[in-house]
């Protein structure tokens, strides 16, 4: 059996984007020269069985193209070195998807609670127990009860304002659970959702 010839010239065979090339004759032939697209042409007798099986056709693209090793790299990684404070997508357009933020504060004497939209920290709604018409009808001002009337209130003064959706950001290692769970789910109840 003659084995199968090379049916193209060197001068017609593709190019991938200057890379090397990424055929060569072995120095276990009788030529022992670099067969390239653009030097000389190739023996008569060369053909697919005197090339060596052991081309390593990867090692050659990564390491004479640009154009392919591209390809591989990671670029957010090298983005990420050069400018390190910059903001993710989320960090950037989290404000204007979820605009309005609610925070609740608790301290030993009483529960604070106001809705504040992110762009403009213009404040929509704002219940406390701290208040003087809260202050002196409501027996105790930072037990359960008072959690459900400041859920209430900030329920309705949103949707007074035109707010029916809000945002909650917990903190490190927060757990929504206890009064912020019931100020939350007040407000839930009382038609305003979360987002």
């Amino acid at each position: 059996m003659t084995p199968l010839q090379l049916a193209l010239p060197p001068s017609q065979l593709p190019r991938p984007y200057s890379c090397p090339p990424l055929l060569r004759l072995s120095s276990a032939t009788s030529t022992g020269r670099w067969w390239s697209a653009v030097g000389t042409a190739p023996p008569p007798s060369l053909s697919f069985s005197s090339i060596q099986p052991s081309l390593h056709l990867h090692t050659h693209l990564s390491e004479g193209c640009s154009f392919i090793r591209a390809a591989w790299t990671r670029r957010s990684r090298n983005e990420a070195a050069k400018k390190p404070n910059r903001k993710s997508w989320k960090q950037r357009t989290d404000m204007y998807m979820r605009p309005f933020l609610l925070n609740v504060f608790f301290s030993k004497r009483f529960i604070h609670a106001k809705v504040m939209h992110r762009g403009t920290s213009k404040v929509i709604s704002v219940a406390t127990t701290n208040a003087k018409d809260l202050r002196n009808s409501l027996p105790s001002l930072t037990d359960h009860n008072a959690c459900r009337v400041v859920g209430r209130l900030i329920a309705e003064r949103s949707k007074e304002a035109d707010v029916y959706a809000l945002a909650y950001e917990p903190k490190n290692n927060e757990r929504i659970e206890g009064k912020l769970g019931i100020v939350i789910d007040t407000i839930k109840e009382n038609g305003v959702i979360f987002v």
